[in-house]
């Protein structure tokens, strides 16, 4: 291999130039911007079903992670961006901590765990409605090793009375020593905004690192990928949801009309006769639903085709976990 240097051939002069107009480029990105505007980066962590997608879609103020109740429902780290007067706060939502049953699991974990150590902020969410286990410790033993500052979140403050609050809070703040606490119900609205002032108070000062009119880094092949993986989620039970991935195949606009396919993966021939269901009714339903949610986020009509195939075995399969999408970033 040779080694090749793009500036082998610049004086010094030429690239103290350089340099110079990559920095007047940066600047001018986020120029007009008030003194002492803050941004950076803040994870979203903890266990299954913490409520970790429901407070990203609270801060952002509208729909762009999927949520249900089932343990899981997040397989791809997504990145939010919150614009406000004097900050901008990356949200990334990771998948849920937990103890892996296969290799998704284990890839889903990996991922969750990368973004503890590459944020400025982790906030560990825990579930007020749900005693604190030994998998809540294995979390906080990885949240405690991160240089970020780190902040409680007692998430579902609505499902709980307040002594149970209390206790819960107290048993929380033994697990790691915490910069700030804050309780929230993300459904309802409760200390949304203030989450969002104190992850803000805890960022260093900086540009903007995306433009105002970005929402995510999601593709809008995988949004819609995970729009209708959350139909099957909220419309099946027991082992269908674990044994589902989704693929978008086609995306194309034609005048006003987006024609979108997708194709729902499943392990076996019993779990594709649930999905289609009597004389195609559950994957009609299916498709209903998830065309609402991509109808609103491309703001235009949508025509959505889905097919149900069988690929056994596939959540053991590290090349197809990673075609799906749902593998960790190397």
């Amino acid at each position: 291999m040779i080694d090749f240097d793009p500036f082998a051939d610049m004086s010094d002069d030429e690239l103290d130039a350089f340099l110079e107009g990559e920095e007047g480029s940066a600047e001018s990105v986020s120029s007009g911007l008030p003194e002492g505007f803050r941004s950076g980066f803040v994870a979203l962590v903890g266990r299954p079903n913490a409520g970790k997608s429901t407070l990203l879609n609270a801060c952002f103020g509208e729909k762009v992670a999927i949520t249900s109740p089932v343990a899981q429902t997040t397989r791809r780290r997504m990145r939010a961006v919150i614009n406000r007067d004097r900050c901008q706060i990356v949200i990334v939502d990771t998948p849920g901590l937990h103890k892996p049953k296969d290799s998704l699991g284990t890839e889903l974990n990996k991922s969750a765990l990368a973004e503890i150590n590459d944020v400025d902020v982790v906030a560990f969410l825990i579930d007020a409605s749900a005693p604190i286990g030994r998998g809540d410790e294995w979390v906080a033993n990885h949240v405690a090793k991160s240089r970020a500052r780190k902040i409680l979140v007692l998430s579902k403050a609505d499902k709980v009375k307040p002594e149970q609050m209390l206790a819960q809070l107290e048993a929380a703040r033994k697990l790691v020593d915490f910069d700030d606490e804050l309780v929230i119900s993300a459904p309802e609205g409760f200390n949304v905004d203030t989450f969002v002032s104190v992850v803000a108070s805890y960022l260093p000062e900086g540009p903007k690192w995306f433009p105002d009119d970005m929402k995510c880094d999601a593709s809008d092949e995988t949004l819609v990928s995970e729009f209708v993986r959350e139909k099957v989620l909220l419309h099946t039970r027991e082992e269908i949801p674990h044994a589902v991935g989704v693929l978008c195949d086609e995306l194309e606009f034609k005048g006003d009309l987006l024609r979108v396919h997708a194709t729902i993966y499943v392990e076996r021939e019993g779990q594709k006769g649930i999905l289609v269901g009597k004389r195609g009714e559950m994957v009609k339903r299916i498709g209903m639903e998830a065309r609402r949610d991509i109808e609103r986020i491309f703001d235009c009509r949508v025509y959505l085709g889905l097919d149900v195939r069988v690929k056994s075995g596939w959540r053991e399969d590290e090349g197809q976990i990673h075609r799906f999408g749902y593998g960790a970033e190397e």
